[in-house]
């Protein structure tokens, strides 16, 4: 990342996104043409597509702030690993290979088959994804609580937002796994709603999410010949790398399943998807060649707020449905709410440089 990359415009960060938007809405409105042979049919399905983009954009600003205080400390090179085949696996893994793995499961089939089943029975595959959304949610729910906890969790933190709050969580970090008895206890609530077999269900996807959560944590550390906490890790190379890979996973769950109750053609949700991943990753370039995060002092602050609430949110969908939109839109509210005060701080203090910790 050098300096002149640095002055780019801000919308040349955004070419390749524009360039997959075009392609992924022709592919689109082809597709609808194809499936319905109608004119009203094939704008059905263009629509669908660009709704989804922005969905999975609104879904998505805190993971491309927290993508970005990983990658401003990581190697150049695994940085532009993580932008090139992590964006790869993004998109293809978790758009199109997560919802046939889960259906293969769910339904004891085989990879083919699951293909079949998407293209000639997308009922049948919706139903099989709704399914399966207890566990996933549950899983996905934990490992985010987790990724939001550790960050407010630091004794090193000397910044703060919301200062009442986050000076006491500071200072309790020194009590060995506090984030993971503050989880334990949260599941433990939640599993009190559910009965039998969802209840099992919930508990145990939760406890591997957590486990998740502390194995690729540890795994990263012994990697990159670092344990002493997340930050430190992230300097370092594949450790980061898978680190950054099961987070943005995580962060993918909630908008593959809210997806289909927009459309159950899983390429159509593939394509607008891929849209709004794209603009993540070019997001999440501008915030790191731009620095971004040290200009606005409480930026990052907001996206783990979002990242507690967005986990809040998938415990909450497994007792009953929350619409999407009241996720993305509250998501992008604490963002902006912070943004808002970060530019309030600078104007009062303009001498001063900040670095968000």
């Amino acid at each position: 990342m050098t300096s002149t990359t640095a002055q780019k415009p801000t919308l040349q960060y955004f070419t390749w996104a524009f360039i997959v938007t075009a392609l992924g809405l022709a592919l689109g409105a082809w597709l609808g043409w194809q499936s319905t042979g109608t004119f009203s049919g094939m704008m059905s399905i263009f629509f669908i597509c660009c709704v989804l983009a922005v969905l999975e954009i609104s879904l998505s600003f805190d993971n491309a702030i927290v993508n970005a205080n990983k990658l401003k400390d990581m190697r150049p090179e695994w940085q532009r690993a993580f932008l090139t085949w992590g964006i790869l696996i993004a998109v293809f893994g978790m758009r199109i290979v997560f919802p046939l793995l889960i259906v293969v499961i769910a339904a004891n089939i085989g990879p083919w088959q699951a293909v079949v089943l998407a293209s000639t029975q997308p009922e049948e595959y919706s139903r099989i994804m709704y399914e399966a959304h207890l566990p996933i949610a549950a899983f996905g729910g934990a490992f985010l609580m987790m990724v939001g906890l550790t960050y407010f969790f630091d004794a090193e933190k000397d910044v703060h937002w919301v200062q009442w709050i986050e000076r006491k969580v500071a200072s309790s970090a020194t009590i060995r796994g506090i984030e993971v008895g503050l989880v334990l206890i949260i599941i433990l609530i939640f599993s009190k709603f559910l009965e039998g077999a969802e209840s099992t269900a919930f508990v145990s996807s939760a406890i591997y999410g957590l486990v998740t959560f502390l194995v690729v944590e540890t795994v990263g550390g012994l990697l990159d010949k670092s344990q002493e906490t997340m930050s430190a890790a992230a300097k370092g190379g594949l450790g980061a790398f898978l680190y950054l890979e099961v987070l943005d996973a995580s962060f993918s769950f909630d908008g593959v399943i809210g997806a289909f109750a927009l459309s159950n053609n899983l390429f159509v949700i593939a394509i607008g998807l891929g849209i709004g991943a794209m603009y993540v990753r070019s997001m999440t370039i501008m915030l790191v060649e731009k620095g971004t995060l040290a200009q606005y002092r409480f930026l990052e602050h907001g996206a783990f707020y979002a990242i507690l609430i967005l986990s809040v949110i998938m415990f909450t969908q497994t007792l009953f449905h929350i619409p999407e939109v009241i996720t993305g839109l509250g998501g992008a509210a604490l963002i902006g709410l912070s943004l808002w005060s970060s530019i309030r701080w600078n104007r009062k203090n303009p001498a001063l440089e900040t670095d968000p910790r």
